[in-house]
């Protein structure tokens, strides 16, 4: 790559689309960019590396506004990281752990549901080992 890139040359070497690219543009996650005389965007060699890392962030289950957070964070001011990151990423995994505990929890019962042979969840929720969560569904909570 020769340094300035045009929108097509970042997209295919970051593995998006343009329209992706000008969608992290209008969210604020890459900065606007320079423009030729012709009116063509055009892009530093650091673009390709920021698209990777919020590719690799949302796979990570980011959304979006977190990507944002996190590259605000990690940008530099005055020579010095502005404080985060690793908060926001310690907050991330402590999210995935929660939800691992609660798809554990979702699994284990469905297991346990299916060798029950619980076909028919009327006849299940009437029985009394039935291992489905029927019985701790707070319906008065849901006046």
């Amino acid at each position: 790559m020769s340094g300035i890139l045009r929108s097509g040359q970042v997209a295919a070497a970051a593995g998006v689309h343009v329209q992706t690219l000008r969608y992290y543009e209008r969210r604020g996650l890459l900065p606007a960019p320079a423009r030729s005389n012709g009116g063509h965007r055009l892009y530093g060699e650091d673009t390709v590396t920021a698209l990777r890392v919020i590719k690799a962030a949302q796979r990570l289950g980011f959304t979006p506004a977190e990507v944002a957070d996190l590259l605000a964070a990690g940008r530099h001011r005055h020579g010095r990281p502005v404080a985060g990151p690793g908060d926001r990423t310690a907050a991330k995994l402590a999210e995935v752990e929660a939800k691992i505990a609660d798809l554990t929890t979702i699994r284990t019962t469905l297991t346990a549901a299916v060798e029950a042979g619980c076909d028919d969840l009327a006849t299940c929720a009437s029985h009394p080992h039935c291992p489905l969560p029927f019985a701790a569904l707070d319906v008065a909570g849901d006046r």
